[in-house]
């Protein structure tokens, strides 16, 4: 990964593969690392994948104060600018789909296609992480048993069937342990979060959008997936069967391929 001057900070981002570029916007807690490897194989393929770290979290500028959704999304707006690229695919996930959704609002021109996942709008008929979910989330982090928080962690983030895969947990916990997000970050990302709502103004999108959610998500249940796909006009929702939040870890190349048909549409 290098380091990208954006503004008055810096940006960890990791360029690979060949084609048209596509931004990789990570959610709450995440980094670049969480993308998996299976996913990222799948998407260099066909695409100059960039996938960066939060202000905040590994490498890049330490974070100084609170945070908003639409100041990352001016993150991500001016790391396009830093490398020069006039216009990208754009995929978020959780809170990277909220930065997502402020991005393709604020500058429309910068997004070719706009691929939502597992993700949040805010306004009437939305739901964020239920109160017994977060309880058992946050348990663990704020009493510093990390470990035990990233244990919990795994289990909310996938469905039951992927939780008991002992592999897969054993990679998630190595990036985790990799390169660690400090709990005062989390918590300003999930300030950022509450204040999110983009409900109201998601009818002004233009951009070719795909909306994608588990149908075993715990984190953000699959009904805001419907509610955005219902507001932006001429959206595709694809609902996995089975999968939890992180749907790209448990079927990473069915994930690619949606990636791939919305970025055809474009082409």
């Amino acid at each position: 990964m290098a380091l990208i001057e954006v503004q008055d900070i810096v940006l960890d981002c990791e360029r690979s593969g060949e084609g048209p570029p596509l931004l990789l916007i990570m959610g709450m807690s995440g980094t670049a690392l969480h993308w998996g490897e299976p996913f990222l194989g799948e998407l260099r393929r066909d695409f100059e994948v960039l996938a960066y770290d939060h202000r905040g979290v590994g490498s890049s500028s330490r974070l100084e104060g609170p945070l908003t959704i639409a100041e990352l999304a001016r993150d991500a707006a001016s790391l396009l600018d830093a490398l020069g690229i006039a216009s990208a695919h754009v995929l978020g996930i959780s809170m990277g789909g909220m930065v997502a959704q402020e991005l393709v609002l604020a500058r429309p021109d910068m997004v070719r296609t706009l691929t939502l996942g597992c993700t949040y709008c805010g306004g009437p008929g939305s739901s964020l992480t239920s109160a017994e979910v977060f309880q058992r989330l946050a348990a663990p982090m704020m009493s510093g048993d990390r470990e035990g928080s990233l244990r919990v962690a795994w289990e909310i983030n996938v469905s039951p069937q992927m939780a008991r895969d002992e592999r897969a947990r054993d990679r998630y916990m190595q990036i985790a342990q990799t390169r660690a997000v400090a709990v005062p970050v989390i918590m300003a990302q999930l300030q950022a979060i509450a204040g999110h709502d983009t409900s109201a103004r998601l009818g002004d999108v233009t951009a070719p959008t795909l909306v994608v959610h588990g149908t075993e998500d715990l984190l953000l249940a699959p009904e805001n997936g419907r509610l955005i796909a219902s507001v932006i006009p001429g959206a595709r929702l694809e609902i996995i069967d089975g999968a939890g939040h992180l749907f790209f870890w448990e079927q990473p190349q069915r994930s690619a391929d949606l990636v791939r048909s919305l970025a055809a549409v474009a082409a």
